[in-house]
């Protein structure tokens, strides 16, 4: 932490249930030259890798649905979400941990995804940094039906999707995820698909 405008002064765990929650106490130097002392709280559930399947012969992608707590308790009725595969890297590389992903979640084994970019999705209060991918895929590729792990308790519904109806989601509402808006957009900038 190279930082010389900031000092941190405590962190105290607050919840180590699941993921980590900290109280973090730090001296913060503005640009007048004064110290300010502040309080934040830190969520760090570790960092993870998203990727985006898509078959240009077909012009298709392969996105996943399953229940998601956090969005059900902020608005989202029944739960579901419409996402890219992604998952968290725990103790392996982000290549390793999205090719493991990829066939657990959609039951396709990728051998070279491409490493597009990082990102911190929530900054202000989330540790986590995502790994973004992107893979070509075909029908010799698929190798399972996929739908996660069950002693993840995952249950995992697998969806290929015409490129433009999936950009289409993204508009209607029927896709709210960050992480596959971002990677959809992308593939729409540099032309992945037809």
């Amino acid at each position: 932490m190279a930082n010389s405008k900031v000092k941190i002064k405590s962190i105290k765990n607050l919840s180590n249930n699941h993921y980590i929650l900290d109280k973090v106490n730090f001296d913060y130097k503005t640009k007048d030259g004064i110290w300010k002392n502040q309080n934040r709280e830190s969520y760090n559930r570790g960092d993870g890798a998203a990727i985006l399947l898509y078959n240009p012969i077909k012009n298709t992608v392969i996105l996943t649905k399953q229940f998601r707590m956090p969005s059900f308790l902020n608005g989202n009725v029944d739960g579901m979400m419409i996402e890219v595969c992604a998952g968290l890297l725990d103790e392996n590389d982000p290549i390793t941990c999205i090719k493991n992903e990829a066939e657990e979640e959609t039951g396709y084994q990728i051998k070279n995804p491409k490493k597009v970019f990082e990102i911190y999705s929530t900054p202000g209060a989330v540790t986590e940094k995502i790994h973004y991918f992107i893979a070509e895929i075909n029908e010799t590729m698929k190798i399972s039906e996929g739908g996660g792990l069950e002693e993840e308790s995952e249950e995992i519904e697998v969806l290929e999707i015409p490129f433009e109806k999936a950009l289409n989601m993204i508009y209607s509402g029927e896709i709210k995820d960050a992480k596959t808006i971002i990677l959809l957009q992308h593939a729409k900038i540099k032309n992945l698909t037809t």
